[in-house]
């Protein structure tokens, strides 16, 4: 019934309901209820049910020898290996510090106890995997395998999730600090000035955050040995990369595209990281998108950093980049063109 205007009666119970949940409200909160969905799919579905699928596997044995144990190691079920021969221990040592191979088999031809060779620091789930696969397989043999972990983690990482763990914390405050930055004056940027300084304060950030979180990882808590500057740069850069991003998606969406960021770096980034499971471990939707999201490109880039000499970084670096200078110019494109025509 429609009132006057000095109708005194109280409102109805569908009239509270509207006035306390708007349309938009009820909008955002079934955003959240898919956001939620999402997350509870994806992290289940990364790691419910782990399987080694193709972990790179050298095998160093005599040549009469080598083809035809390399032959047997590929037609495992499920493939759980890609070996390859390789011409000596060391170089299969060189190797898996380059981060070419993930292990690698010493054959020894006069005894009946191989060598596998294993990098701890690249994840203890990883190591663990591939001695599981080439003991089953040795056994077969009737041989015995004897376990060395020639890039072990360090004491105070344990199963060498510590990288993980820090690029995560890295992400989170990338896209918290993004967030606030943009909420607190409007998501949508009035114009490029003020998203320069944004990014700006985001880059400040960034600096800050890197730092302090590689120092605390090595120093303070003795988690990941390596260099500092290499942890402190990779910081800054996963910082500025995930935060410049979130910018970008709130150029975009507004208050929403902060929702997108976290479907991008937390629900979809995590879980195919390679932290708790490496790449070959993973099933092949989080396996393939891993490599290109921040998480997984942090994740990879803090490890060579700890444990492998600084080796394989030129990818994930440059995946890093992109994110970072595309979230920056797509910034700077989205306040250019919705600026407010008074301000022009």
């Amino acid at each position: 019934m429609d009132r006057t205007p000095g109708d005194t009666a109280r409102p109805t119970f569908i009239e509270e309901v509207r006035e306390a949940v708007t349309a938009h409200a009820a909008l955002l909160v079934i955003g959240v209820l898919v956001l939620q969905l999402a997350f509870i799919t994806s992290y289940i579905g990364a790691f419910h049910a782990p399987k080694p699928k193709e972990i790179t596997l050298g095998v160093v044995a005599p040549q009469q020898l080598s083809e035809q144990l390399v032959e047997q190691l590929y037609v495992l079920p499920g493939t759980p290996l890609e070996p390859s021969a390789v011409r000596d221990e060391a170089d299969a040592r060189r190797r898996i510090h380059d981060r070419d191979l993930e292990a690698a088999l010493v054959v020894d031809p006069r005894g009946t106890t191989d060598t596998l060779l294993v990098a701890g620091g690249a994840g203890a789930s990883l190591a663990q995997a591939a001695e599981a696969v080439v003991t089953r397989a040795e056994d077969a043999q009737q041989r015995s395998v004897k376990v060395v972990d020639v890039a072990p983690a360090a004491a105070g990482d344990a199963r060498g999730l510590s990288s993980f763990y820090l690029v995560v914390g890295w992400c989170v405050g990338g896209y918290l600090c993004a967030a606030i930055l943009a909420i607190s004056a409007g998501a949508r940027p009035a114009n490029p000035r003020r998203a320069g300084f944004r990014l700006a304060a985001l880059a400040l950030y960034a600096v800050a955050a890197g730092l302090l979180g590689a120092v605390i990882a090595g120093p303070v808590l003795g988690a990941l040995p390596g260099s500092i500057l290499g942890l402190w740069g990779l910081g800054a850069l996963v910082v500025f990369a995930v935060g410049a991003t979130t910018l970008a998606l709130q150029g975009l969406a507004g208050i929403i595209g902060i929702g997108l960021a976290i479907a991008i770096v937390v629900v979809l980034g995590n879980p195919s990281a390679g932290g708790a499971y490496p790449y070959p471990l993973l099933p092949p939707f989080w396996r393939t998108i891993g490599p290109a999201l921040p998480p997984g490109a942090g994740t990879w880039s803090a490890r060579s950093i700890a444990y492998f000499r600084g080796n394989a970084l030129t990818g994930p670096l440059l995946v890093l980049s992109a994110w970072a200078a595309a979230g920056a110019a797509v910034t700077m494109a989205c306040a250019a063109f919705r600026r407010d025509p008074a301000e022009r």
